[in-house]
C-alpha cells in the first residue's frame, strides 16, 4: 500500500490534486480546516475559564442542596429536566465575570493576606492544638472535590470582593427623600369596608353525572396522576443482621486494650501561664509581680506582649515543649523562668488535675462492641464478594443470595419518593436504595452498592406499576366535593359582580350589604407593616385593599371560611408628623442596603458584558455525562 500512495505522489494526476487543493485553499482559506472548538470549557469569562471538573462540583453540590430542601433523591436526569444546569451555569458566569473585572481594576489581595484568612477558618484548625492543620486542610479540600490552588483562587476572590463591597457600601448613603418615601408607603393608614356573602345565598348547584367527574378527572389528570410505583427484591448485607453473637477472642481483647488504654485514658491536666520575657532581670520582676498576685495577662500587657494561658491542658498541648517539661514538673503555685525554644518565659503553675488510667473491666464493654463491629464488617464484606462472585458469574440476584447464604425481602409497590399507595411511608428503604431501583428497567439487577455505615445491598426490579389515573370509585368522594366547591365558587363570583355594579350605580354598601342578609363591617388604619395581623381580611382582600383608589369596590376570598367578601376602600391617610420622621430615618440603613444590592447586580451584569461571557450547554451536558441537545431541544443520539 506504501509503494502504491509513493507512486501515485509521482504521478501527473497528483499534481492536478495538489493544484486543486491549493485554490480551494485560496478561495474557502486553510483557517476552516481548524475552525472546530478544540477547549473543553463550560464557562467562558473575560481570561477566567471554568471547566467541565469544577463545573460538575458547582452543579452536584447545588443538586445535594435541592436534595435536603426536597426531602427526597434528586438524580442528575432529574435537575437537567428542571434546567438546573443551566442555572448553575448562568450563576458561574456571573461570579467569574465579575471576579475577573476586579481583577482587571487592579484589586488583589496579597498572599500573605490570603493565607492570614485561609488560617483563621475554624473548619481547619486541629481539634486538640486549636491552630491551623495543613493536614486536615487538605483532606477537606480532597473530600469536597477542590484542590488547593482552585480553592485559595476563590478565597482571593471573595476577599477582593468584599474589599470592592465595603469601600461602596461605607460611602453609601440613601438620600433622605427616598427614606421618606418608603416611610410613607409603609406608614400611610388605608380605611376598608365590607361584608361578606353566605354562600347558601346562591343557587346550589346539581350533583354531577359519574360522567362529569370522569371528565373532570381526566381534565385534572396531571393533578389526580398516580406515581409510578415498582416492587423490588432486595438483598441486603448488615453488620446488625451478622455481628450480634459473634465470639470475643480473649487475646484480641487483650491486644486492643494495650493499644486503645493510653488514648481512652484520662492525661493529668494542667493550667499555667507563659510570660516571654526578653533577660533575666525582667524575668525576675515579673516573678516578683506574678508572686503578688498580679493578672499574668496585665503583667504581659505592661512588657507589650502576650501571655499565654493554657487551661485544663495536657501536656501535648503546650506549644513549646521545653515550657511543657518544666510546668509539668511544678508544684500547683510554683513560679519558674525557663529558656524555651522561643526564648526565655516565666512560667506560672495554677491548677493541677491528676490523670486516670483505665481499667480492662472499666472499657471491656466498650471494647467487645468494638471488636464485634470490625468482625461483622469483615463478615459482610465476605458475604458480598461471595455473593458478587456469583452474581458475576450468571447467578440471577435471588440464586447468588441463596449461594451466600443471604435472604431476600420483597418490597412495594414503592414510589420515587418511598411511599406506598396509600402516601405511607414503605420500610425498609432508603433514598439510595431507591434511586438505584429507579434506575433500572424491568427485571434489571444493581451490581452491590454502597449503603454507608459498613452496609451495602444490591435490588432486583420485579416490576412497574406505569403511572395511571385512579378509578373514579377511588377519589368519587373527594372529587364530588371539589367539583361542588367549584361550581358554588362560579355562582358566588356572578354574585359578587351583580353586588360590585350596584355600588358602582350609585347603591350605599349597607344597602347591597342586607340585600344578602349581610351587614358591613369595617377595618380601619391597615398600613402595610401591620396590616398581616389582620386576622378578618384575607390576604387577597389585603392586598386589593393595598392596590385600588379610594372608592373602588373589590371582591376577595373570606377569611373566615369558603365564601366571598364585597369590600370599599374608604380612604386613604398618609402619616405625618415626629412618626413619619422617626420612621424615614430609621428606614434610611434598609434602603441604603437595597440601593447596594440594586448597584451589586447592575454591577455583575455590567462585568458580564465587558467580559464577554460565553457558556457552553454541551460542555455542560457532556460534564455531567449526558449527550447534548439537538435543534428540537431533545439528547442527540450518541455517536456510533
Amino acid at each position: 500500500m506504501l509503494a502504491q500512495i509513493r507512486a501515485f505522489a509521482k504521478s501527473p494526476f497528483s499534481a492536478v490534486l495538489i493544484g486543486l487543493l491549493i485554490v480551494s485553499f485560496g478561495v474557502w482559506g486553510v483557517r476552516d480546516v481548524f475552525k472546530g472548538r478544540l477547549s473543553n470549557d463550560v464557562v467562558q469569562a473575560g481570561p477566567r475559564h471554568v471547566g467541565p471538573g469544577d463545573f460538575k462540583r458547582d452543579f452536584e453540590n447545588f443538586r445535594k442542596q435541592i436534595e435536603k430542601q426536597a426531602g427526597q433523591p434528586v438524580t442528575t436526569e432529574i435537575a437537567v429536566q428542571n434546567h438546573f444546569d443551566v442555572r448553575v451555569a448562568e450563576e458561574i458566569a456571573t461570579r467569574e465575570a465579575f471576579a475577573a473585572l476586579v481583577d482587571k481594576m487592579g484589586i488583589r489581595p496579597s498572599d500573605s493576606l490570603v493565607k492570614q484568612q485561609l488560617q483563621k477558618i475554624p473548619a481547619f484548625f486541629d481539634q486538640v492544638s486549636g491552630r491551623f492543620d495543613k493536614t486536615q486542610y487538605l483532606t477537606l479540600l480532597g473530600r469536597n472535590g477542590f484542590t488547593p490552588q482552585r480553592f485559595e483562587a476563590q478565597l482571593r476572590d471573595e476577599i477582593s470582593q468584599n474589599h470592592v463591597g465595603a469601600g461602596l457600601v461605607n460611602g453609601l448613603r440613601a438620600p433622605r427623600a427616598y427614606a421618606g418615601m418608603g416611610a410613607v408607603f409603609l406608614m400611610e393608614a388605608r380605611d376598608v369596608s365590607y361584608f361578606p356573602i353566605d354562600p347558601k345565598t346562591v343557587p346550589q348547584p346539581p350533583t354531577p353525572t359519574d360522567a362529569e367527574l370522569t371528565k373532570f378527572m381526566q381534565d385534572n389528570a396531571q393533578a389526580l396522576m398516580k406515581p409510578e410505583y415498582r416492587i423490588l427484591t432486595v438483598v441486603r448485607f448488615s453488620p446488625a443482621l451478622v455481628g450480634a453473637n459473634l465470639p470475643i477472642d480473649p487475646a484480641e481483647l487483650k491486644k486492643r486494650f494495650e493499644f486503645r488504654k493510653d488514648t481512652l485514658s484520662k492525661p493529668e491536666t494542667r493550667s499555667l501561664a507563659q510570660i516571654p520575657v526578653k533577660d533575666a532581670k525582667t524575668a525576675q520582676a515579673v516573678s516578683a509581680r506574678l508572686a503578688k498576685g498580679e493578672d499574668p495577662q496585665g503583667i504581659a500587657h505592661s512588657l507589650g506582649v502576650d501571655a499565654i494561658l493554657y487551661a485544663d491542658k495536657p501536656k501535648s498541648a503546650v506549644a513549646d515543649a521545653k515550657v511543657g517539661d518544666a510546668a509539668f514538673s511544678m508544684q500547683p503555685g510554683a513560679i519558674a523562668t525557663v529558656q524555651s525554644s522561643l526564648g526565655m518565659a516565666v512560667v506560672k503553675l495554677d491548677k493541677v488535675t491528676p490523670g486516670k488510667a483505665v481499667t480492662l473491666e472499666e472499657i471491656r464493654p466498650q471494647l467487645e462492641a468494638e471488636l464485634r463491629k470490625d468482625a461483622a464488617a469483615e463478615k459482610v464484606y465476605a458475604l458480598s464478594q461471595k455473593y458478587d462472585d456469583a452474581h458475576s458469574g450468571g447467578a440471577s440476584l435471588t440464586e447468588a443470595a441463596q449461594k451466600a447464604g443471604v435472604p431476600t425481602v420483597t418490597i412495594g409497590p414503592v414510589s420515587a419518593q418511598g411511599g406506598d399507595p396509600q402516601n405511607q411511608p414503605v420500610g425498609g428503604v432508603s433514598p439510595k436504595l431507591i434511586q438505584t431501583a429507579f434506575a433500572l428497567p424491568a427485571g434489571g439487577e444493581s451490581e452491590v452498592q454502597d449503603a454507608g455505615n459498613g452496609e451495602y445491598y444490591a435490588v432486583r426490579v420485579e416490576k412497574i406499576i406505569p403511572k395511571a389515573l385512579p378509578q373514579l370509585a377511588e377519589v368519587k368522594a373527594q372529587l364530588l366535593k371539589v367539583w361542588m366547591a367549584r361550581e358554588v365558587s362560579k355562582r358566588l363570583q356572578v354574585k359578587a359582580d351583580e353586588l360590585i355594579a350596584w355600588v358602582k350605580k350609585g347603591e350605599t354598601m349597607d344597602a347591597v350589604a342586607a340585600s344578602v342578609g349581610a351587614h358591613v363591617e369595617h377595618a380601619n388604619n391597615l398600613d402595610r407593616q401591620t396590616a398581616g395581623q389582620n386576622k378578618d381580611l384575607s390576604q387577597e382582600a389585603l392586598g386589593q385593599a393595598f392596590t385600588v383608589k379610594p372608592g373602588e369596590v373589590f371582591a376577595a376570598q373570606n377569611a373566615k371560611g369558603f365564601g366571598v367578601i364585597i369590600g370599599k376602600l374608604d380612604a386613604i391617610r398618609p402619616p405625618v408628623g415626629a412618626a413619619l420622621a422617626q420612621a424615614t430615618e430609621a428606614g434610611r440603613p434598609q434602603m441604603t442596603q437595597a440601593i447596594f444590592r440594586e448597584i451589586s447586580t447592575d454591577a455583575r451584569k455590567g462585568a458580564r458584558d465587558q467580559m464577554k461571557v460565553k457558556i457552553y450547554p454541551d460542555q455542560a451536558r457532556a460534564a455531567l455525562g449526558l449527550e447534548p441537545l439537538d435543534a428540537k431541544g431533545k439528547p442527540k443520539a450518541p455517536a456510533q
